[in-house]
């Protein structure tokens, strides 16, 4: 595979999201789980809307300009992840946006994985904006809202994979839904998991949590919650280097809440070297894996063993 310029947009501008499924041990109340042993491979390729219309060429393993999609699924890629925010200001990752690049995934006999910000930008365990449209709502309007959204949402779009919220380690838009109000930010998941399950029979709900640390507790405290999937997010440089720890985590939360539990977000460096206007997360070994260097072997052999 050529590095320039595939490789850089799929591994430096996309978030790799390599997603294993584990044996169930118990059976969801809600839709039936694909067929055992299904392994999604997927990236979150957000961008891609973005990067193609400021003109970047794409380019094959056999040096051939090439459109990504197509590129991506003779590769193996089955899933293809898409965020949603609910007005950006850029323009960019809006419904409209978002509706017409899942209608391509799909053109392409791949399945959509949605992930919710619920919030016109980046949503993150330290960044949880409530959209601008919904700021100062009483809660009871609040949670009618994100209801509403999550239903058109879920009937446009039909999504195989639905992402209430995106790391909500401390809840969703901010401050009602704090999960220093754990009242209310259940709640809110209620809402959003009801608003999935009434358009949708096939929808798999996803509640996606950043790291491995206290991922128990918070998965304990949405007992009860109607839900499909828990998703991890696993980045080295913030969630620790011990691929043994992460593994015994992915084991526990399925034994103990009987969810398929799946890597949602991952990444790897292929390179230390800064070729770009961009400032890099990684930029020295002291931040790698040790089994694992910045290479484009070094990566590859990390996300197999993601894989794995």
């Amino acid at each position: 595979m050529n590095l320039n310029p595939f490789r850089y947009f799929f591994f430096s501008l996309l978030i790799i999201s390599i997603l294993t499924i584990i044996a169930c041990k118990g059976k969801s109340p809600g839709p039936e789980p694909f067929p055992e042993k299904f392994i999604i491979k997927s990236a979150d390729l957000s961008f891609l809307p973005e990067i193609e219309q400021a003109g970047i060429v794409f380019y094959n393993r056999d040096g051939q300009a090439e459109e990504m999609l197509t590129t991506l699924k003779n590769a193996g890629m089955n899933t293809v992840r898409i965020r949603l925010w609910n007005n950006p200001t850029s323009g960019h990752s809006g419904l409209a946006e978002v509706r017409a690049f899942s209608e391509r995934v799909k053109a392409k006999g791949m399945k959509v994985w949605l992930t919710v910000h619920y919030s016109d930008t980046w949503a993150d365990p330290v960044n949880q904006q409530v959209p601008e449209a919904w700021k100062n709502l009483r809660f009871y309007i609040l949670k009618d809202s994100l209801y509403s959204y999550t239903a058109k949402v879920v009937r446009e779009i039909k999504p195989d994979y639905y992402q209430v919220g995106n790391e909500i380690n401390n809840g969703m838009m901010w401050p009602q839904g704090n999960i220093t109000y754990l009242t209310n930010f259940r709640s809110l998941i209620e809402a959003g998991v009801k608003a999935v399950r009434d358009n949708s029979n096939t929808c798999k709900i996803m509640i996606h949590y950043a790291g491995i640390d206290k991922a128990k507790e918070f998965f304990s405290s949405l007992g009860g919650l109607d839900y499909d999937i828990i998703g991890l997010s696993y980045y080295p440089l913030w969630h620790g280097k011990s691929l043994s720890l992460l593994e015994a985590t992915m084991k526990q939360l399925d034994q103990q809440f009987y969810k398929e539990v799946v890597i949602a977000e991952t990444s790897y460096a292929f390179t230390l070297g800064w070729y770009d206007w961009t400032t890099n997360i990684i930029g020295d070994d002291g931040q790698l894996l040790d089994s694992y260097p910045s290479t484009p072997d070094g990566q590859k052999a990390f996300l197999n063993e993601i894989k794995r």
